[in-house]
């Protein structure tokens, strides 16, 4: 994700970790996309003598109670695995500046794959370094695949969807005006599928429940999260959160003025002793560990070994919610869980017809429903019915 803060300094912080690894196994279940080409003869696995090394770069500071804290937590679970090294920067700018920083890492570290975690740093910068690197994997955060793409690069999705719904039902029933809050950072697909997921999880409780939307035009302004908390607060939203990269600013504002807080990207209950309801959370983790076992067993891209799109949600542990604050009544989390096993057998779908947007159309026809990786949601363009406000 972005930010409009200048770059400091960072030095480079390499984690060798010689502690043993659990099995592992990935199910078929946790990979989707495109199928895989035949099998082609593995790539050596790297040895004691010569390890993995994986690079993880961050827009932000890897302590900014947010985005960047979240990948960085997933980092430092990857550097648990035995015969894996890793190497990171943060306070990377979506700019040539991460191309150097990626040539650097490739050319100075020996990494072999590449984890570039900011939306912004892919086209053109991560496409750039794939095609001078062809030998070298890179894996994107919920980046939108597209056939043609040089064959080492992949993307990821962890599906937020599922628990910003039911991050929505928790905040409906904690909402004692029917208006809630929600700051967003920019209209891009995977965004807008979620601010329209909290809503739907919303309104599933209360059919009139009302989200209004305050967009910032960036992943971290900090003055302008600000002064958009205020402002909801103000319009009488009694229940704030938004999908900023740092949201501290966002959650401590609304404890300040003794409204309701629902977090995301990790658990901020801490800023927030008294309103914190619950979170959306990453769990990178899981994920980047998956990826790190099937390198190391011989398995890529370019062999088909790894397919060029992975996804996951609640049921494959990709995401979370936060557990619940002292102020979520029973009743809210007794509907939220019910909601959550719907979830997870499959009997609820999120996005289903009809569903009308904010302007009144139709955009899913009655009597059809779409699986959270079904193309048309992931070229998402619009709000749903109940958010107020527009980019």
């Amino acid at each position: 994700m972005s930010q409009q803060t200048q770059r400091g300094f960072s030095r480079r912080t390499i984690i060798r970790s010689l502690l043993a690894a659990g099995a592992f196994g990935a199910t078929s279940r946790l990979w989707t996309g495109c199928t895989a080409p035949p099998q082609q003869a593995a790539s050596p696995t790297p040895t004691a003598e010569k390890p993995l090394t994986i690079g993880f770069i961050y827009v932000g500071a890897k302590d900014d109670y947010g985005y960047n804290q979240s990948h960085a937590e997933g980092k430092a679970a990857v550097a648990q695995l035995s015969g894996v090294q890793t190497v990171e920067e943060a306070s990377v700018p979506e700019t040539k500046e991460v191309a150097e920083t990626m040539r650097n890492m490739i050319k100075d570290n020996g990494a072999t794959v590449l984890f570039p975690t900011s939306y912004g740093y892919f086209n053109p910068h991560s496409l750039q370094i794939a095609r001078e690197f062809p030998e070298v994997q890179l894996f994107h955060p919920n980046q939108p695949y597209k056939d043609g793409y040089p064959k080492n690069v992949g993307s990821f999705f962890s599906e937020l969807a599922e628990p910003a719904y039911l991050a929505g039902i928790i905040a409906a029933y904690a909402s004692k005006t029917g208006k809630l809050g929600f700051v967003v950072p920019k209209p891009i697909p995977v965004v807008l599928r979620e601010v329209n997921s909290f809503t739907l999880g919303a309104r599933s409780v209360k059919p009139s429940i009302v989200v209004q939307a305050i967009f910032t035009g960036d992943w971290s302004l900090p003055v302008k999260e600000a002064e958009a908390a205020n402002s909801l607060i103000d319009q009488n939203a009694d229940v704030i959160t938004g999908r900023v990269d740092n949201l501290k600013v966002i959650i401590t504002t609304a404890e300040k003025r003794g409204v309701f807080s629902s977090g995301y990207h990790i658990n901020q209950a801490s800023l927030a002793p008294k309103g914190y309801l619950t979170g959306v959370e990453w769990n990178w983790g899981k994920i980047y560990a998956q990826y790190a076992e099937l390198i190391r067993a011989g398995k890529t891209l370019m062999n088909g070994g790894i397919p060029p799109i992975v996804a996951g949600g609640l049921k494959e542990d990709f995401c979370r919610l936060s557990p619940y604050g002292a102020a979520v009544s029973s009743e809210a989390q007794k509907a939220a869980e019910a909601a959550r096993a719907k979830l997870l057998d499959g009997s609820l779908a999120i996005f289903k017809g009809e569903l009308k947007d904010n302007k009144g159309n139709v955009v899913i026809p009655s009597g059809i429903s779409y699986t959270l990786q079904d193309p048309k949601l992931q070229s998402m363009n619009w709000l749903v019915e109940g958010v107020r406000g527009n980019p």
